[in-house]
């Protein structure tokens, strides 16, 4: 793994800085799922820099969601960890392709959208956990108000995810290509 570097950390800061407009403003509500590009920072981050890097973008950017859409509350900090597995696990798969193949994951085009599929996975899951966690912790859990929409919140991370990996693989080559970060 490259070292921390100030003009590293500069990147992860304005990828974590981009996390909070993208998940507030460039958002668009369907039912009780929210669909945003809040995830694209946290999946470059992750392409470009691998998983510690993304799970700090990830962490802090929702970290900063939080208190200004609820504030501080018992559970915010369990709130971090769903974005924080999508880092994971796209840093890991892009850690994984470039350590074992020696190739890029956004090089790879259909193993990139499966990771990032994955990835969708399991922060959808992470999210039930903590939804269902924070209902029971404040009294206000019901099985169909965690889980009822459990089926659609998968279809919909999935294509998500699908988006994101779509902008993020060109963002990122462009970035590369331009000598402006180095990473992985």
């Amino acid at each position: 793994m490259p070292k921390m570097t100030a003009k590293r950390m500069c990147y992860a800061a304005l990828l974590a800085a981009m996390y909070l407009p993208l998940s507030l403003y460039a958002a668009v509500q369907v039912g009780n799922v929210r669909i945003s590009f809040g995830s694209l920072p946290v999946v470059a981050a992750a392409l470009l820099f691998g998983p510690v890097d993304a799970v700090i973008v990830a962490m802090v950017g929702e970290f900063f969601k939080q208190l200004l859409t609820y504030g501080i509350t018992y559970t915010t900090v369990l709130y971090l960890i769903p974005p924080a597995l999508r880092g994971l696990v796209v840093g890991l798969g892009a850690l994984a392709l470039t350590s074992l193949r020696g190739q890029r994951l956004e090089e790879r085009r259909t193993v990139c959208y499966a990771v990032c599929i994955l990835a969708a996975i399991c922060t959808t899951v992470g999210n039930t956990l903590i939804n269902w966690l924070d209902s029971v912790i404040f009294g206000y859990y019901t099985p169909a108000l965690i889980f009822g929409g459990l089926v659609w919140r998968f279809i919909v991370g999935m294509i998500n995810a699908v988006v994101m990996a779509s902008l993020a693989m060109p963002l990122v080559k462009i970035l590369r290509k331009q000598n402006a970060v180095s990473g992985l």
